[in-house]
């Protein structure tokens, strides 16, 4: 009988950590969430590990936890980040610094941690989350689009120089989902009053995407299916809004720069 694969998940609180846990578990999977501050409940089922993603530390910590309760990985989904919400120039380089640091320095450090011990085993699978963002991305949303940019690219090198390993690397790029992402963000430090009308009317418009987004559970899906895959992809674009891809590679660049102004209602 084939052992249970152990997966590590990253950012598990809720959105597509919490799917994600909640499914593979039903599909049999060893599963581990992480948390900054997990519950008790939850650290005594030995469920979900302490984990701040930017803190080396913590993530040495973390997965030398995960080894001695499993002495293994198979699967590492890197989920954790954040939303910031604002202009470019609203952004301090501390804001950005903080941005790139959970969301693509997060996920570099857990990476890491976890290759050694996939060398070794020789096998092993990484699963970045990153964001339809990262290609088209939308406005007054700080540097969260630029760190999944990084992730994407990231993933691709990456994917590289370790398949001679026998390691498996994947990203999955959703668009609008249903979540508290958004919701959960960060303010940029600082206010321009010059961006003040035409960025409520921009978040305006992601709010309605959002109330509209997808469940969740597509995701959650979505990497079930990279990891019975015996030769998965690396790119995973999930959501109604995937078809945007196709349409920013035939559509002259200035036509879809104007459908992108009209749909975040940038112009008057």
């Amino acid at each position: 009988m084939e052992e249970k694969k152990v997966v590590l998940i990253t950012g598990t609180s809720s959105g597509f950590g919490r799917e994600t846990v909640a499914l593979l578990s039903k599909k049999g999977y060893h599963v581990f969430g992480t948390s900054r501050n997990p519950s008790k409940k939850d650290e005594k089922e030995s469920k979900t590990l302490q984990l701040d993603v930017t803190s080396e530390l913590s993530v040495v910590s973390c997965i030398s936890s995960l080894m001695k309760k499993t002495n293994r990985i198979d699967v590492l989904v890197n989920n954790a980040g954040y939303v910031s919400n604002g202009a470019l120039e609203e952004s301090s380089l501390q804001d950005a610094m903080h941005q790139f640091e959970t969301n693509f320095f997060g996920a570099v450090r857990m990476v890491d941690a976890v290759l050694p011990i996939m060398r070794n085993q020789k096998a092993g699978q990484i699963i970045n989350i990153a964001s339809l963002a990262g290609i088209i991305p939308a406005p007054f949303q700080g540097f969260y689009a630029p760190t999944k940019a990084a992730v994407i690219s990231y993933s691709e090198v990456l994917r590289q120089e370790v398949k001679g390993f026998n390691i498996k690397v994947s990203v999955v790029e959703p668009g609008f989902f249903n979540t508290h992402l958004f919701y959960k963000g960060k303010n940029t430090s600082k206010t321009i009053l010059d961006y003040k009308e035409t960025k409520a009317r921009a978040i305006a418009a992601l709010k309605e995407d959002i109330k509209k987004g997808a469940d969740p559970i597509a995701v959650a899906e979505t990497i079930a299916r990279i990891i019975k895959s015996r030769n998965p992809r690396l790119h995973y674009p999930v959501g109604k809004e995937k078809g945007y891809l196709l349409v920013k590679k035939i559509m002259p660049e200035g036509m879809f720069e104007s459908a992108l102004r009209q749909h975040w209602r940038l112009d008057k």
